[in-house]
């Protein structure tokens, strides 16, 4: 994977500040792929609350992240009881790795 131990530890604390303490944070795409190059960090945060407004919570980890991260493009995806499963949502389950 190519996230530093520090970048590790970075991403979780800010979705936990955003989302909360049961926020779990799942790294896929290709940040797992040690042989590739550059490229955006793609999360899914899994929550085990209902989310009010997903669109707003997914901008501002999103960008507390890439600011975090200089700059680096993130896409943040969520998944929660009230929110719609979607096929990438099987992806990241399937292929993505805990942090």
């Amino acid at each position: 994977m190519r996230l530093t131990d520090q970048q590790i530890q970075g991403i979780k604390q800010l979705a936990c500040q955003v989302a909360g303490a049961g926020a779990h944070v799942r790294v896929f795409g290709s940040r797992l792929d040690d042989a590739a190059r550059g490229g955006d960090v793609d999360l899914m945060l899994e929550l085990p609350e209902p989310v009010d407004n997903p669109a707003l919570m997914a901008a501002q980890i999103a960008a507390k992240i890439s600011r975090a991260m200089h700059g680096r493009k993130v896409d943040v995806l969520l998944s929660a009881p009230n929110l719609m499963r979607l096929p990438i949502h099987d992806i990241a389950f399937n292929e993505g790795k805990l942090l």
